[in-house]
């Protein structure tokens, strides 16, 4: 599934980019998704969404360093540590921290996707915009596109009773070849999030917005090759809301950021990668139900372990892969 697309320019009756536009056509649903699109985006957060939003204890955020790379990170804090004064803003009790390759970035006018995901229930919203303050009292956002997604693929989950504080470990930058434990971290999970954004506009300064998804899949589903390039992950895309925010965003600006969580030890390993999408039958076939096929060769990664205070359920697996293996939903 994807995230809410990046920011257009006020006023705009599109409300898809140009890389979003070209994926709905090769489909053929580009002319029900130009009278959908106007509908389902709104630049405010509706209340179901603020509700959400405020009752979470991690926040997904994405934006970009100064390369243009994107980066994807995990926030955590007690229930309420996301508040939205407004429908229109949002302010996230964070403070900065060089550590993080995300909160490291961003400054007053820095895009931002966020992703609010309750995973026990499977409830997931979108939001993207910018950065108004950063500082030791929070992080400050502007609304500037809100909408939901549906609840598919999503391994049900929920945090411990209790947080466990435990201070974070080393930070270890690892390159294109990651290393034994990172490949096991990615090998072993069911969840990824990925970090994208949509190509700077001729003339404008910043890109247009970063938007911030969800995959999943059964453990296993990310596969790993050891290439003389590096490590290259390929994930599979299965259908979702034909919107194609991320692999939108990546036909114009081939770059992701991944994020892969240590739901039993609060870890967090951050991947950049250049990314590329494969369509034809063959790359498909070990993933029954998939659609195309992302493919991300790894550029480096942070690991840092011990980052988060919770601790996670084992996880309920998403209906949608039985029903994809052949068998009957349960």
């Amino acid at each position: 599934m994807t995230t809410a697309p990046a920011l257009r320019a006020e006023g705009a009756a599109e409300a898809f980019h140009p890389g979003e536009q070209a994926l709905q056509v090769r489909v053929g649903v580009r002319e029900r998704m130009a009278a959908v699109g106007p509908m389902v985006l709104r630049d405010h957060m509706p209340d179901q969404h603020r509700e959400l939003f405020e009752k979470l204890p991690t926040l997904l955020l994405g934006t970009l360093d100064a390369q243009g790379q994107p980066w994807a990170t995990m926030l955590a804090g007690p229930p309420g540590f996301v508040h939205t004064p407004d429908a229109q803003h949002m302010h996230i009790a964070t403070a900065p921290n060089t550590a993080d390759p995300v909160l490291a970035q961003l400054a007053p006018g820095a895009a931002v996707g966020v992703l609010g995901l309750e995973p026990h229930t499977r409830r997931r919203n979108r939001m993207n915009g910018r950065v108004v303050d950063f500082g030791t009292q929070g992080l400050g956002v502007q609304v500037l596109q809100s909408f939901g997604n549906c609840p598919k693929y999503i391994q049900a989950r929920e945090p411990g009773l209790r947080p466990v504080l435990t201070a974070p470990g080393a930070v270890q930058w690892l390159g294109a070849d990651l290393d034994a434990a990172a490949i096991a971290r990615v090998r072993g999970a069911d969840t990824l999030f990925i970090a994208t954004a949509s190509a700077p506009q001729p003339g404008a300064a910043s890109h247009e917005g970063v938007d911030v998804s969800h995959r999943g899949g059964e453990p296993g589903f990310v596969h790993i090759e050891q290439t003389v390039r590096g490590v290259v992950l390929s994930l599979p895309d299965y259908p979702g809301n034909q919107f194609f925010n991320t692999l939108g965003n990546l036909t114009l600006h081939p770059l992701a950021g991944l994020l892969v969580v240590d739901y039993d030890g609060g870890g967090l390993l951050h991947i950049a990668a250049q990314a590329e999408v494969l369509w034809d039958d063959a790359a498909r076939a070990p993933w029954p139900g998939a659609q195309r096929v992302l493919r991300l060769t790894v550029a480096r990664a942070v690991w840092r372990p011990q980052v988060l205070p919770w601790r996670w359920t084992p996880p309920v697996a998403a209906p949608q892969f039985r029903v994809m293996r052949g068998g009957t939903a349960v």
